[in-house]
């Protein structure tokens, strides 16, 4: 018997065969995978060390691509959910697979730092975020630890829910952040709100936004709430809350919004652009906000 980090043990009544008890590897005693195993039980959560016997087996999770130890007919589940595929053969990742993929990302962190974290294979972490997975929770719960986050984020939970619902910071520290770290901070694109007068009053709109040669573009449509900044001094904002931290950080940026009409000015932000705009569409009028001022506040644990 060999197994991986992040396989299944199984334990079969061996008079039925059917599943009497089973949990996830989560620790390997011999290089080679042969046992003892540490094993997180899925009707406990508990872990205890495992001599694994006749009763027992491994049910591989798939480490390569394409590449499968074998298992008990009708027991793989990898071969199921291996096989969701695009039509090209492409990995086809879910959605718990590209949040994982997007916020080790946005952490700068790598697939072998990360699953060192999370206490996994790095080959399992591949898998995960490359495939249509459905991870134990023992698994879930590793990797919303490893990433600062939380399984509920992982999973999806509390999108149609504002940011910030958590507790605050027993000792938290509010600061401001210098010019640099703002423009580090917008980045080169994302999603902020522009505040913007109406004749109705005034009013506040996500956009997409590229930030080229220190300003701030974003695309709308000529009669759109957003089209209304052109020719005004606007108000620019951009966040992000960190909910397992409770901890974030704002940049405001207010400046004179102006509509880009030169052919080869607005063949360059289209050269430029990371995304079409996510709220569809024909949004073709570019329009630019340069700075005059640039602020921000961070707020974070009074130890960082």
């Amino acid at each position: 018997m060999r197994a991986h980090l992040g396989d299944q043990l199984v334990i079969e009544s061996p008079a039925t065969g059917a599943t009497r008890r089973d949990g996830e590897i989560v620790g390997l005693h011999h290089a080679d995978g042969t046992p003892p195993y540490d094993v997180r039980w899925s009707d406990t959560d508990e872990v205890t060390l495992v001599f694994p016997g006749p009763d027992a087996h491994v049910r591989h999770v798939e480490h390569e691509m394409g590449t499968r130890e074998p298992s008990r007919p009708g027991t793989d589940e990898a071969v199921a959910v291996s096989d969701s595929t695009s039509p090209h053969g492409t990995p086809n990742p879910g959605d718990i697979g590209r949040r994982l993929a997007v916020e080790r990302t946005r952490q700068g962190l790598s697939r072998t730092e990360t699953a060192r974290r999370a206490r996994m294979a790095p080959d399992y972490l591949a898998y995960l975020e490359e495939q249509p997975a459905d991870p134990s929770v023992a698994s879930l719960i590793r990797l919303a630890d490893a990433l600062g986050t939380t399984t509920a984020a992982l999973r999806g939970g509390g999108i149609d829910l504002p940011p910030g619902q958590g507790y605050a910071l027993l000792h938290p520290q509010l600061r401001d952040l210098g010019p640099d770290e703002c423009r580090a901070r917008l980045s080169t694109h994302g999603v902020g709100r522009v505040a913007v007068s109406t004749p109705d009053g005034p009013a506040v709109v996500p956009v997409n936004y590229e930030v080229i040669d220190d300003a701030i573009a974003f695309r709308t449509a000529p009669d759109s709430v957003p089209a209304a900044a052109v020719g005004t001094e606007v108000a620019f904002e951009v966040d992000h809350v960190d909910e397992a931290m409770s901890q974030g950080w704002s940049v405001l940026a207010v400046g004179t919004a102006r509509v880009v009409t030169e052919p080869d000015a607005v063949r360059r932000l289209v050269d430029r652009a990371h995304t079409t705009p996510w709220a569809g569409s024909e949004r073709v009028m570019w329009v630019l906000i340069q700075p005059m001022r640039l602020t921000g506040r961070r707020i974070s644990p009074a130890d960082q």
